[in-house]
């Protein structure tokens, strides 16, 4: 209350919100990023994981004395993966005036956010998310660790096709996601003089797909391309399979590797999610190992896996802007920090940022998952 006090007062005043919290960005006795994510639904492991990562870091920079003496505090809100809970997190995070908002999950949910990112000015870094909608037109408050779904997409037809795979279904999410991907799918396999021999839908936050199942399995594909979360995708991978369709399954990242995994467990064998980090396993050197060590440090019994990678990732740029800032913290002032970074660069993943380029990366790999429900490695 008295926060909000102190804004009308600003109001009043004539300062503007975004002068406002510009003016108050100087005086901080701690760096607070705001994140909005899934801690709970269907969509949870993909919060859960994301934020592990980026605490795994975090945690291991305030040991070491924080960023200019200030240590890191992530604050996270449970959306449960829905738009509107989500846009009532930023409103919040952003009456309560967080640095930066950092590590959200989720196509719709980000979009939902963007309106209030950019009334307030405030960065918006690492959304969990490959649209294209929140890549074009450029924004300079947005900055993306991630390749876009554009990318995977592309690489997922271009090995179908070099496979000789030609009949390729979609089945997506009903909302902005969904749709990012199936134009991602459309996109490409017009580049290759083709287009889906049937597209099905699925409702966030659902697993009814009889409709889907109507729909694509009579198609007859030899692939289905799925743009859904984790337990919706396995949902029809189950069914699917139960009303005979023996065809290949291929995801983008976002449907949360392990997650499918884990849903799926021994129904996993021989599907395909394409990546856009390094693979987080086995014997590791540079990023890879530093994101291993921190990890274990925090949770000596959590398993390494691609999301908590990326939140891993995603904290280390946030961190090597703000150091950047030398102790004096200005939105604008992280903005042209982050803004020099580059030189990341672990098994292929490279990642950069200019002034005109806010997509830090586009490598994209595939990897397929075992009848144990890991990752082939």
């Amino acid at each position: 209350m008295q926060t909000r006090r102190r804004f009308n007062q600003l109001a009043l005043a004539g300062l503007s919100l975004p002068a406002a919290l510009a003016a108050r960005a100087q005086d901080r006795r701690a760096i607070v990023l705001g994140q909005s994510a899934p801690l709970t639904g269907p969509a949870a492991q993909l919060g859960i994981q994301m934020q592990l990562g980026a605490k795994a870091y975090f945690d291991a920079v305030n040991a070491a004395g924080g960023v200019g003496g200030m240590p890191i505090v992530l604050k996270t809100l449970d959306d449960g993966y829905d738009p509107a809970r989500c846009k009532a997190n930023t409103e919040k995070f952003i009456q309560e005036d967080v640095f930066a908002l950092f590590g959200y999950v989720g196509t719709p949910t980000s979009v939902a956010a963007l309106p209030l990112v950019n009334a307030a000015k405030i960065p918006f870094i690492a959304p969990f998310t490959g649209a294209e909608s929140l890549r074009d037109p450029f924004n300079k408050l947005v900055f993306h660790i991630r390749a876009s779904y554009y990318d995977e997409t592309e690489l997922i037809v271009k090995q179908l096709t070099q496979l000789d795979l030609k009949k390729i279904a979609v089945f997506h999410q009903n909302d902005a996601y969904g749709q990012a991907g199936l134009k991602g799918v459309q996109r490409a396999l017009e580049k290759r003089g083709l287009q889906p021999v049937a597209v099905a839908t699925v409702e966030r936050n659902s697993v009814d797909v009889a409709a889907a199942l109507k729909t694509l399995v009579p198609a007859q594909a030899e692939a289905i391309v799925q743009i859904s979360a984790y337990k919706s995708c396995a949902a029809f991978i189950r069914e699917a399979r139960k009303a005979g369709y023996f065809g290949q399954f291929y995801n983008v990242s976002f449907v949360g590797t392990q997650a499918l995994a884990d849903e799926l467990g021994k129904d996993a064998a021989g599907i395909v999610v394409s990546q856009v980090m390094p693979s987080p396993f086995g014997t590791a050197v540079g990023l890879v190992n530093d994101y291993q060590l921190a990890l274990h440090k925090l949770d000596p019994k959590a398993e390494p896996n691609y999301t908590s990678m990326e939140g891993y990732v995603a904290a280390r740029v946030i961190v090597d802007g703000l150091r950047r800032l030398g102790g004096k913290l200005n939105r604008e002032a992280l903005i042209g920090a982050l803004e020099t970074l580059s030189g990341y660069e672990s098994r292929g993943y490279r990642l950069s940022f200019s002034a005109s380029k806010h997509t830090g990366s586009s490598f994209v790999e595939l990897s397929m998952l075992t009848g144990d429900g890991k990752v082939k490695r």
